[in-house]
């Protein structure tokens, strides 16, 4: 049992985004949020990995890319490290 208490503000949806997650451990927010932070701590890190998902902008100029590369299209190809940075120093 707790003997003192730890308050964080944060807005409504994240807290119900951890007490949803916490509780698909099978474990309280405040065990879920304690076992967290004594993790980080006797590791010495906290590790932070963002949901890398492109945007729709992103996204299509991936699949243009992708469509260049099947078709040879737009493509400068270069036969040595010299002619690279040759050829990219002629696009300034």
């Amino acid at each position: 049992m707790s003997d003192t208490t730890l308050t964080i503000r944060t807005d409504h949806a994240t807290k119900q985004i951890i007490t949803d997650f916490a509780a698909s451990l099978g474990l309280s927010a405040s065990a879920f949020i304690t076992a967290a932070t004594l993790q980080s701590i006797r590791d010495g890190q906290l590790t932070l990995t963002p949901v890398l998902e492109p945007t729709l902008y992103l996204e299509k100029i991936m699949r243009e890319a992708e469509e260049d590369i099947k078709n040879d299209r737009n493509i400068t190809h270069t036969n040595s490290k010299n002619e690279a940075i040759s050829h990219l120093k002629s696009l300034m």
